[in-house]
């Protein structure tokens, strides 16, 4: 019940960063101008473009899912006159990250988003449940999290934009795709990521 709540409570968190636009300026329920008036479909899929970059730039791979996928209003916020939205991507990792290692995998996400020009934005640096919160020069809100039995979790959280239909991510996981509302357990053996020793230091 704990980390349910914990979940729940960064869920909203970052559920409310990403309801603000690409131009905060101003006060709440009027216009903002906006350099970008893309949809929200076009959105989600530079969410989802920004997932599988993150996913797919971890070595060795990582087998991995995507979970749910969700959309939020912005109150009164408006791009010439009409409704916003927000979306949220998420993904979670199948394979077995050993206890070990999940400081390394953590290390190597961070590294990778530093790389890319995003803010790192928060560091949770808990033992049991670590998170890294980052910010991409277009207000993409991005984040990992370490959850039950060492699951880490991604979501990309998208700024504003016009309403729109939004499909299912396009992009291809990896993963097999599980069936009901709840996400399993890590269940993919890694020689690497579920190794039980620390990762060796590089050779001088």
């Amino acid at each position: 019940m704990k980390l349910l709540c914990i979940v729940l409570f960064a869920a909203l968190a970052i559920g409310m960063a990403g309801c603000s636009g690409p131009d905060t300026s101003g006060e709440q329920g009027k216009e903002k101008e906006v350099v970008s008036k893309i949809s929200l479909q076009e959105a989600a899929e530079k969410a989802d473009a920004i997932m599988l970059n993150t996913m797919t730039s971890v070595l060795p791979t990582l087998n991995w899912v995507h979970d749910a996928s969700t959309a939020s209003g912005c109150g009164d916020y408006t791009i010439d006159g009409k409704q916003t939205g927000a979306v949220t991507r998420r993904a979670a990792v199948m394979t077995i990250v050993s206890e070990t290692r999940r400081g390394s995998l953590l290390g190597v996400v961070e590294r990778y988003w530093k790389e890319q020009g995003y803010t790192i934005t928060s560091v949770d640096s808990d033992k049991k449940f670590p998170a890294i919160d980052a910010r991409t020069a277009e207000n993409f809100q991005v984040s990992v999290a370490v959850g039950d039995k060492g699951q880490f979790f991604f979501d990309v959280v998208t700024p504003c934009f016009v309403e729109s239909e939004v499909s299912r991510p396009k992009t291809k996981a990896n993963g097999t795709p599980f069936e009901g509302p709840k996400v399993p357990d890590p269940s993919v053996h890694s020689d690497f990521w579920s190794a039980s020793t620390p990762i060796p230091s590089p050779s001088p």
